[in-house]
């Protein structure tokens, strides 16, 4: 069974400007012992192609299990990972409206 409850985290962009965003994805890697998410701005509009933006960045979840503290994705490797993790992504999409 799964969730369809919405859930947004707020980031501060490089201006220091709060941002709403959507999570779409999060997940738990053995291989760099980190956790990730994946997230789009709230409101972002769509690309010609009907896309829209998504960011990665991993994160360590706070001790009482509510908010966390998001980092930078650091490695190629990393990178390889997330556009992996979003390929099953999309095509799992992909089956569920065929």
């Amino acid at each position: 069974m799964s969730e369809n409850t919405e859930r947004h985290i707020t980031i501060v962009d490089e201006n220091g400007s709060e941002q709403l965003c959507e999570v779409i994805h999060t997940f738990d890697s053995e291989e760099f012992g980190k956790s990730y998410v994946l997230y789009s701005l709230v409101g972002a509009e769509e690309d010609a192609d009907g896309a829209v933006e998504i960011f990665a960045s991993s994160f360590t979840p706070a001790e009482n299990g509510e908010d966390g503290e998001l980092q930078p994705i650091e490695t190629e490797a990393e990178w390889d990972l997330i556009e992996d993790v979003l390929n099953a992504l999309e095509d799992e999409l992909g089956e569920d409206e065929e």
